[in-house]
C-alpha cells in the first residue's frame, strides 16, 4: 500500500488498497467496470497499479477529441479491458458503457447529480445485466460527513416531491440548517 501517493486525496493509500481488492475479485468474476475520478492524479495511481498488475483497461480523460472518445468506449464495449478509467472531464455526455456491470467511484464527487450521470452511463438501453456501484469513501473525514448530509438531502428532496411525513415536519430553521450546510 502506498502511504498517501497522491496530494489531492490524502486518504489514497487505503483507497487504493480498497481499489485492488475490488477490482481482483471483479475480475476473477468476469465483470467489467468504468472506475471515475474527478482527480487525474489519483487515475495515474491506479493506471500504474492495473500496469504493474498487467490489467487491460481503457483510459479516457478530458484530452482526447469526440472520435478518440468513441474509438475507447466502442473498444470497452468490444472487450479491449475490463476496466475503463474515466475523468470527470472525460466522462462528460453521450458514453454508453453497457458493457460494465459494475461502477466505482474513487473520489467524492462536489456534485451528486454529476455523480449520478456517471453512473448511469453504465445504465444505459441495451443493459444485459444489473450495475452494482462502488463509492470508496475514507471514513472519519469530510468525505465521509459530506456522503451524510448528500443522503440527508436525498430523503428530504424526495419526501418533499412525494408530500411524504418529512415535509409536513420541517420548519425554517431546519431548512436554513440544510441551505448552510451546504454553503460550508
Amino acid at each position: 500500500m502506498l502511504a498517501n501517493p497522491c496530494r489531492c486525496c490524502p486518504h489514497s493509500g487505503s483507497k487504493l488498497q480498497a481499489f485492488t481488492e475490488i477490482v481482483t475479485e471483479l475480475l476473477e468474476n468476469r465483470h467489467k467496470a468504468p472506475v471515475f475520478s474527478q482527480f487525474v492524479d489519483h487515475q495515474a495511481i491506479v493506471r500504474a497499479w492495473l500496469d504493474r498488475q498487467d490489467i487491460h483497461y481503457q483510459y479516457l480523460d478530458g484530452a482526447p477529441p469526440a472520435k478518440e472518445r468513441h474509438k475507447r468506449v466502442n473498444a470497452f464495449q468490444a472487450g479491449e479491458g475490463d476496466i475503463f478509467l474515466i475523468s470527470l472531464k472525460g466522462g462528460g455526455s453521450g458514453l454508453n458503457i453497457t458493457a460494465a456491470d459494475y461502477v466505482i467511484h474513487l473520489a467524492l464527487w462536489r456534485i451528486t447529480a454529476v455523480e449520478d450521470q456517471a453512473s448511469d452511463r453504465a445504465r444505459r438501453i441495451g443493459l444485459q445485466r444489473p450495475v452494482t456501484i462502488y463509492q470508496l469513501v475514507s471514513e472519519n473525514t469530510i468525505e465521509e460527513q459530506i456522503v451524510a448530509l448528500h443522503a440527508r438531502k436525498r430523503d428530504l428532496a424526495d419526501s418533499l416531491l412525494e408530500g411524504g411525513e418529512l415535509s409536513g415536519k420541517l420548519d425554517a430553521d431546519a431548512l436554513l440548517q440544510l441551505l448552510r450546510a451546504d454553503s460550508a
